[in-house]
């Protein structure tokens, strides 16, 4: 819910010139036929306007404020269709609503009974959700009828979403109120094209992990394609709970999940900076301006403007100001405070008491410094229409922006934007996502009163020549990037995150690969089989030591090698002694160490491909060993060429993190030194560079004539492999993800199955 304060301009204005997004719609998207037949369905909680009874009819009204004035600008631009809840409607009056806001303004009413939408939207949306994510733990409230008002609201949502849905269309689903609702759609639609946007912050995973239904919540996140996040900062809060809740890593904000690719991405907000900044102030609002400019003089302006809640530092902001005025008596009677309030969910005890304290503190300061030409704050608590905003922000001298806590608070942008001329300057908290991009605003603490009334000094001292700079930098970032570039660039990478989970699904391991793979296998006169060992043909084990060939595993391999024409090479990371103690006995060919070492089939004895130097192991061992440390349930194994740090014994994120960590130290020691940094599924292992797990294959294998070539793997390590294969060599990566193999399958299980098939074909 952003900082966007009400007003009562419409959000469908009467002309407008083609803009960035219009041109996006009308010629980047049709030229290339890619959205020609598209429609893109914009969801959230409410609808661009209101329907109301008044009298015998029913008026429509803009939804002021929040995600919904902020998408307007470019919903009917886009004409795009919008799913949302219109507010309380008589069941009598439902068909009527429906018809007109579809016909009128695009718009398809989710109609919710008031039964259902007070517990959804009034407790579990505003009174856990809220708070929880605004890192207010203590105001937050867990009740399982709400959670299940919450489901049921998204379940809706979903229901009515589908039955409009085309498979062409694109689907972008907007904040904390439909947090389920990208996983219903992605159940009922599988290759549903989903984008889903939060605009408020996440929050670290101490304070998630507090809601009950916490995995739940990014289970349904993860049905979208792309998830967006207004800074860098929520987006790795988000993707640290996925690791520790649902066990997914992710690669440069990719996130597998089962045969899907998520994106996670950062979408800064902006502003209409052309509107904010042209937009002509209106008579009235002109002459209420200038009485006020008049009855200052020589006083300089000071305002803050936010809804009426416990995330926007009011309290402590007031307290902040009249610190200002005990410490610096000297601006007394030159400056004038003026704090607009807009209410927002008065009958709720947090808001009431929040009010009461707002008003104490107004009263207590104006008291205190008074005289009876001038009070110091000037206090109104009512909704600004957009004429006295735009009027406020070019007259002022200084904006104090300082909430606890923000998703964005564009209320900062929309002040910079509106400034006509370079003069004013921005007070920002560094809680508020807005303030990692206008950096040279005065970035306070909003709870470090001493830093807060220092930045109001500053501001007030600040020459022009430096206001000037601040403001038209700023004002150029926010060009650059304002509400139609955000909109552009969200669509565009979900589409390109759509195409890569199409990518997978492609390769994926069907029927008809199956049947491709089998007729292959039965025509070839010679064949040859290479596979990983850990994670293809056996489970990942919390203990490696336990992750030994069962009988099926020793079935199929027996099954292999008794068919003369197969040449079948097991290439692991496992040390040589434990491939020769499991298949010792049999005809295969075995590499170990990725490539280190190498028994062939019908031979006893091992090669090297390297010489042994261990020189290097005194150094690293103990850099290797603080990580046991600072990991519990990690362990370190030493091979002939290498040595491995494993984790999988450990605390999912630590383990994670620590490894990241190790990666890059060892990578720093061993800049100059012939030696390779190798992460893996679960380890980190430093060997001996010049082999892979594809070099026997190249220098050895690839000389003979094969009729059939199958490789499977599970991580990394195995790319080498698959990259030193013809193009017409079946290859097959275990789990799935982005990769240089032919084919993914989602477990061992499926490889196991495929051998099998492959063993009886012959038979």
């Amino acid at each position: 819910m952003q900082d966007v304060l009400p007003h009562s301009a419409s959000p469908y204005p009467r002309t407008r010139s083609r803009d960035a997004i219009s041109d996006l719609a009308n010629r980047h998207w049709i030229d290339d036929g890619l959205f020609a037949n598209m429609t893109l369905i914009l969801v959230s909680n409410r609808l661009p306007v209101t329907v109301r009874r008044i009298g015998n009819r029913l008026d429509v009204q803009p939804n002021p404020g929040g995600v919904a004035a902020g998408l307007a600008s470019f919903h009917r631009e886009l004409q795009a269709r919008w799913f949302g809840w219109p507010g309380n409607i008589a069941p009598g009056e439902t068909k009527e609503v429906t018809a007109r806001l579809e016909r009128e303004f695009d718009c398809v009413p989710v109609v919710l009974p008031h039964a259902l939408a007070r517990p959804y939207y009034a407790g579990f949306s505003n009174g856990t959700l809220w708070p929880l994510f605004h890192s207010f733990s203590t105001y937050a409230k867990y009740s399982a009828s709400e959670w299940e008002a919450y489901r049921a609201v998204n379940a809706r949502f979903a229901d009515a979403i589908v039955r409009a849905l085309r498979p062409s269309d694109q689907l972008w689903i907007h904040d904390y109120h439909l947090l389920l609702l990208p996983r219903l759609i992605r159940e009922r639609v599988p290759e549903a094209r989903v984008g889903f946007f939060l605009h408020i912050p996440f929050p670290p995973y101490d304070v998630f992990r507090l809601l009950p239904w916490h995995r739940e919540i990014l289970q349904g996140m993860l049905g979208a394609d792309l998830i967006g996040f207004h800074t860098y900062d929520y987006a790795r809060a988000f993707l640290g709970s996925v690791l520790r809740d649902l066990g997914l890593d992710n690669r440069i904000g990719t996130i597998v999940a089962g045969h899907r690719a998520v994106q996670v991405d950062v979408f800064p907000l902006g502003v209409d900076v052309a509107k904010f900044n042209s937009t002509s102030i209106g008579p009235s609002a002109g002459r209420s301006i200038a009485r006020l400019r008049k009855g200052l003089e020589p006083s300089k302006l000071l305002f803050s403007i936010s809804r009426l809640d416990y995330t926007k530092g009011i309290p402590e902001g007031l307290d902040a100001f009249g610190r200002f005025l005990e410490l610096h008596p000297e601006w007394r009677r030159k400056i004038t405070y003026l704090l607009a309030v807009v209410p927002s969910r008065e009958r709720v005890a947090e808001y009431a008491r929040l009010k009461r304290a707002i008003d104490e503190r107004v009263g207590r300061i104006n008291s205190r410094y008074s005289t009876i030409a001038w009070s110091p704050i000037r206090y109104v608590y009512r909704q600004l229409d957009f004429d006295e905003l735009i009027a406020l922000y070019r007259v002022s001298d200084v904006a104090i922006i300082t909430p606890l806590r923000d998703g964005m608070n564009l209320i900062a942008k929309e002040y910079v934007a509106a400034k006509q001329e370079p003069r004013g300057v921005l007070v920002l908290s560094e809680m508020a996502g807005a303030s990692k991009e206008m950096r040279e605003a005065l970035i306070v603490n909003p709870n470090d009163v001493e830093d807060v009334v220092g930045a109001i000094h500053r501001a007030l001292t600040m020459p022009p020549e430096e206001q000037a700079w601040r403001i038209r930098a700023m004002q150029e970032r926010l060009r650059r990037y304002d509400a139609r570039t955000w909109a552009t660039r969200f669509l565009e990478r979900l589409d390109d995150a759509v195409r890569l989970s199409e990518d997978l699904t492609s390769k994926r391991l069907s029927d008809a690969h199956r049947k491709e793979i089998r007729q292959a296998y039965r025509k070839a006169d010679r064949r040859l089989l290479l596979f990983d060992y850990d994670g293809t043909l056996v489970s990942l084990s919390v203990n490696r030591e336990t992750a030994l060939p069962d009988a099926r595993v020793t079935g199929i391999l027996k099954g292999l090698v008794s068919d003369s024409t197969n040449h079948v090479v097991l290439v692991s990371g496992r040390p040589r002694r434990d491939l020769e103690k499991w298949f010792g006995e049999l005809p295969l060919t075995l590499i170990a160490e990725h490539g280190a070492w190498v028994r062939d089939r019908g031979d006893r004895e091992w090669r090297s491909t390297l010489p042994l130097e261990e020189g290097w192991k005194v150094r690293l061992r103990p850099v290797m060993e603080r990580f046991l440390d600072r990991v519990p349930g990690s362990s370190l194994e030493e091979k002939d060429f290498s040595i491995a740090w494993h984790y999988r014994s450990a605390d999912v994120e630590s383990g994670t993190l620590a490894a990241k960590d190790l990666v890059d130290i060892l990578t720093t020691l061993t800049a100059n030194f012939d030696l390779q940094v190798l992460p893996g599924n679960k380890v980190v292992e430093i060997r001996r560079s010049g082999v892979s797990k594809g070099t026997h294959f190249a220098t050895h294998l690839a000389r003979e004539p094969w009729g059939f070539i199958l490789a499977a793997g599970d991580d990394w390590t195995d790319e080498a492999l698959f990259a030193s294969l013809p193009p017409s060599a079946f290859s097959i990566r275990v789990g799935i993800t982005a990769s240089s193999a032919r084919l993914n399958v989602e477990s061992e299980a499926a490889i196991l199955d495929l051998l099998e098939s492959l063993v009886a074909s012959t038979r």
